[in-house]
């Protein structure tokens, strides 16, 4: 079995990315702090830094159900943590999460994750198999393709955007999949991370403002 310490995450990610018949989507980047702005009431008033903002996709990373509670069963993540090598930080993930399209179902979900702290990027590839330490062995459920995931900062330290890319292994592009992506694209507010951050991280009371269509 493969070392996920000796993978190259990024390179797996952007030959995936580029593959034929894989599914791949890019979320429009998100400038937090304008929609923080537009579309919150929030006390005590704060603005995301690109450093709090990282601050939380590496606590993301480590505990999605807290921060994805509508899409990761609470309770049914493992962190199977890896060597810190400088700037990058190796671990496996397993959990159980809703399937894209048939969200009343879940499946068991394995990641190999790289957080590179320097570049502020993250990486999760999916994979079939995972043999942990101690012998127990783990199997993704089949009720949709494996996808590798990117998570990163940009922009800059006052102006932090939020960037998000996903690519599903498919055999031929699946419009359905597609759609979902870019109907969540659409959203007007922040995502769940974002708020489930604020609120019970940085101990802020959370309002939206109807915004109109």
């Amino acid at each position: 079995m493969v070392d996920f310490e000796e993978l190259d995450h990024e390179a797996l990610f952007e030959e995936a990315w580029v593959g034929a018949g894989h599914t791949a989507v890019e979320l429009p980047a998100v400038d937090v702090n304008r929609v923080l702005r537009e579309r919150y009431e929030v006390r005590p008033a704060v603005e995301f830094t690109a450093t709090s903002l990282w601050d939380m996709e590496a606590r993301k990373a480590a505990a999605p159900d807290k921060y994805l509670p509508n899409v990761v069963k609470p309770g049914s993540v493992e962190w199977f943590p890896g060597a810190r090598r400088g700037a990058f930080q190796y671990f496996t993930r397993v959990s159980e999460q809703r399937l894209w399209l048939d969200p009343t179902t879940f499946g068991v979900v394995i990641e190999h994750g790289r957080l590179d702290h320097a570049a502020r990027r993250a990486f999760f590839l999916g994979v079939e198999r995972f043999r942990a330490t101690d012998g127990r062995e783990f199997r993704a459920g089949t009720g949709q393709p494996l996808f590798h995931v990117e998570h990163s900062v940009a922009g800059t330290q006052e102006e932090p955007l939020n960037l998000w890319r996903i690519v599903h292994l498919t055999e031929r592009p699946d419009p359905a999949m597609a759609a979902f992506f870019a109907e969540m694209g659409r959203e007007r507010y922040l995502r769940e991370f974002n708020e489930v951050y604020l609120r019970e991280d940085l101990n802020r009371s959370l309002e939206r403002r109807s915004v109109l269509v």
